[in-house]
């Protein structure tokens, strides 16, 4: 692998009279002899050159050296060169023939170019990757976050992750256990403040019976209306605790933030400042200074109006002050601690000294992309760099760009997006991805070992490949033993995923380690040794929407004995009110007799009332719009069954037949077209020759109903009068159906068992 490795990159130096000489007299040229023997042996003879200690992983781990000359080495390599060098070319120009053809499907113009079998169809709609998202194509499945050796294995990762790599070089460095807190520091006594937030929550002893309310009685609410969060709801098991009030003006010594983060936040926060209608001397706009209020209070919280185009950066870094004051207060406590031990009397009692958790990471963040880990890691390099003459010093900082940041040559060119499309996949949007970061005192270390590091970034998808399943031989959870901040960002974007990721990692969260991975017991808070951390566990939940599936991971596997906030506001308009078409929408509402039977009964409620009204040939042109992919394979397989005339389009249909389906549904070669919501997450193609629109579900997502509705304005038949739209609902729905219509008229149509008709005309 090495010597063909080794082969391709001395092709790629030559010539073009170079490589000709080669093919036509299987030799280089005498005249190139020297450089390409000099070459050959840097890459086959690493250690005998000057740059040894720079050279790959891989060159170091060639087999040994055979007693033949280099020059031989090197004909060897080049036999086969010419066929690997028309293989890449070929490879080249494929990827670039696939960019051209997505760009052009957008163009006006795509849909009537391209000749293909329809029979080819089914073939491209088998799922490429069950488990992962639809974001990025895969790269091959990547090993545990801890490798025994800590070598650097991996590649560019351009070319595909091979193994994963872990920094174990600086551990003494960063440990905890063998380090002291600085005298210039100034913090050797933050954990004497009294009103320290984080010291109130930590320290907090709980009895058995406070244990046993919060895990069996049900807890009470009460509402608040706070000025720019609106609606919120605090629960709360333990009658104690009181509604938390909003503070009007935030002082920033009154928040208890750690050095230096008070001098820094001002600054990095002053973009969004700028912003803000009324300048004040707040360090906050109006929307973090509320949501701070309930992170620095330790309370649960969910937020379930974040927006990638407003308000997305000012969540991220109010969440990345919160986590970063917390590390490196709890650092500051051990190392401060530790400085207590050493210079303490023989004899002295050891349960003083109770700061850890069995294990060290202590804030887990769940976000989609890579682009998003990149961000936070440059929040929290901006929180800890005083001024730009005192720089930090970051560890595998230059790799962490490589592998996080973004190529703006990549993107395909002339693609047309909505703006929030843009703003969510913007950056580098591979989701399997996982990374530990340790902060001690002026200094950062990325890749390191899970359990060396304060806080672990990761993927829904990079953390279940950690995490494993039941039966696997390689899995590990420890290191969830002892997170104390659980921060899940845009968690609807998650939907879009795989679900079943996050509730996999709400079930190994907080559980008892089954090693003890060298903890020192005499350190371990009583809270971990009694297997109560979820209950001082904070979780912080934000996404763009509210939905059944993210409430119940609010509901059911939060267990903060501080409590729950959770904001409520309902929407007034409702997306309906963005149509810009003349069109008119007819509800039908659907009986159900429970949650689980509601499938079902959609299914029989489809196929018995609403597509017999839609087989006639006159309805043609209808887009059947499919939120689940299980219910789009159920409708495919009925359709093919009862041999209807349609097509159909998923999040795994490969291009060509994207393209396909589009061109038979345009011309109406087509009656139907199955159309599932992820492939509109994923691509947002503009579906042209719609007439009849059939909402087999209430969208995920608001605005893709009007999106949706909006594509009909593409058709330039002037048959306004003909088009339809046909909404399937039920009393399950209320969430969507508010989001859609508002909530006055969500009140009304789940009130009347009748079908309701709006008509929309662009105003309304």
């Amino acid at each position: 692998m090495g010597k063909r490795r080794a082969g391709r990159e001395l092709l790629r130096s030559l010539s073009k009279k170079q490589k000709k000489h080669l093919r036509e007299f299987g030799e280089e040229h005498p005249f190139y002899d020297k450089l390409l023997l000099l070459l050959l042996l840097h890459s086959c003879f690493p250690s005998q050159s000057e740059d040894s200690d720079k050279s790959s992983a891989e060159s170091d781990s060639e087999t040994e050296v055979e007693q033949v000359s280099g020059y031989r080495k090197l004909l060897a390599t080049l036999k086969t060169s010419p066929e690997s060098e028309s293989e890449e070319e070929e490879d080249e120009s494929e990827s670039e023939e696939a960019e051209e053809s997505e760009a052009e499907m957008d163009s006006e113009g795509s849909q009537e170019t391209g000749e293909a079998e329809e029979g080819e169809e089914d073939k491209n709609d088998v799922p490429e990757e069950e488990e992962g998202s639809l974001s990025t194509d895969r790269a091959e499945q990547i090993p545990s976050q801890e490798q025994a050796d800590g070598t650097d294995t991996s590649c560019d990762p351009r070319h595909g992750v091979i193994e994963e790599f872990t920094d174990v070089k600086h551990e003494s460095e960063f440990s905890l256990e063998t380090n002291f807190m600085e005298e210039e520091s100034g913090d050797c006594n933050a954990d004497k403040r009294d009103s320290n937030p984080f010291k109130q929550h930590m320290d907090k002893e709980l009895e058995d019976k406070e244990i046993e309310k919060i895990s069996t009685l049900p807890k009470t609410s009460n509402q608040s209306q706070w000025p720019r969060l609106g609606q919120l709801i605090f629960s709360s098991t333990l009658e104690k605790h009181k509604t938390l009030k909003a503070d009007k003006e935030v002082d920033v010594k009154q928040l208890h933030l750690h050095k230096p983060l008070e001098s820094t936040w001002p600054r990095v926060n002053k973009q969004f400042l700028s912003s803000v209608d009324k300048p004040s001397d707040s360090p906050f706009t109006p929307l973090q200074r509320e949501l701070f209020c309930i992170m620095n209070s330790y309370r649960d919280l969910f937020y379930p109006e974040r927006n990638a185009l407003t308000n997305g950066e000012e969540i991220r870094h109010t969440y990345c002050l919160h986590a970063l004051n917390h590390v490196l207060k709890a650092n500051a406590q051990v190392l401060s601690n530790n400085t207590k031990r050493r210079d303490r009397k023989p004899g002295t009692d050891t349960d003083d000294y109770r700061d850890q958790g069995l294990t060290r990471p202590k804030v887990l963040m769940i976000v989609p992309f890579r682009e998003c880990a990149l961000r936070i890691v440059h929040t929290f390099i901006s929180l800890l760099e005083v001024n730009d003459k005192k720089k930090i010093d970051v560890s595998n900082k230059k790799r962490f760009k490589g592998e996080f940041g973004s190529d703006p040559e990549e993107k395909p060119p002339n693609l047309k997006r909505p703006e929030d499309y843009e703003a969510v996949f913007a950056g580098n949007i591979d989701d399997h991805f996982r990374i530990g970061v340790a902060i001690l005192q002026k200094s950062m270390r990325l890749y390191a070992p899970f359990y060396s590091s304060d806080i672990i970034i990761a993927s829904p998808l990079g953390i279940r490949t950690v995490i494993g399943a039941e039966g696997e031989k390689k899995r590990d959870f420890d290191f969830l033993s002892s997170i104390e901040i659980l921060i899940i960002d845009q968690a609807d974007i998650y939907l879009m995923q795989n679900w079943e990721h996050v509730l996999h990692l709400m079930k190994h969260i907080n559980l008892l380690p089954l090693d003890s991975h060298g903890v020192d017991f005499s350190r371990v808070r009583m809270l971990n040794l009694n297997n109560w951390s979820r209950y001082y566990r904070q979780t912080l939940l934000f996404s763009a929407l509210q939905d059944p599936q993210i409430n119940s991971v609010f509901n059911k596997h939060c267990f903060n004995y501080a409590g729950q906030v959770a904001v409520r506001n309902v929407p007034l308009t409702g997306s309906i009110s963005h149509v810009v078409v003349q069109l008119p929408h007819v509800f039908r509402r659907l009986e159900a007799e429970s949650v689980t039977s509601v499938i079902d009964s959609r299914f029989q409620f489809f196929i018995d009332k609403v597509l017999p009204e839609y087989r006639d040939a006159i309805m043609s042109h209808t887009l059947i719009y499919v939120p689940s992919y299980f219910d789009y394979v159920r409708l495919r397989n009925y359709f093919k069954k009862e041999d209807l005339n349609f097509t159909h389009i998923c999040e795994y249909t490969k291009k060509a037949a994207v393209c396909r389906a589009r061109r038979f549904f345009l011309k109406g070669e087509k009656q139907f077209l199955l159309f599932t919501e992820r492939f509109h997450f994923y691509k947002r193609y503009t579906i042209k020759g719609i007439r009849n629109l059939i909402f087999y579900e209430l969208p995920t997502y608001s605005h893709f109903y009007s999106e949706i509705c909006n594509m009909l304005k593409a058709t330039d038949s002037g048959v306004d009068a003909t088009w339809t739209c046909t909404v399937l609902y039920s009393k399950y729905d209320a969430q969507k159906l508010a989001a859609v219509v508002g909530i006055d008229r969500t009140a009304q149509m789940l009130q009347s068992k009748k079908n309701v008709h709006l008509f929309v005309t662009g105003e309304n």
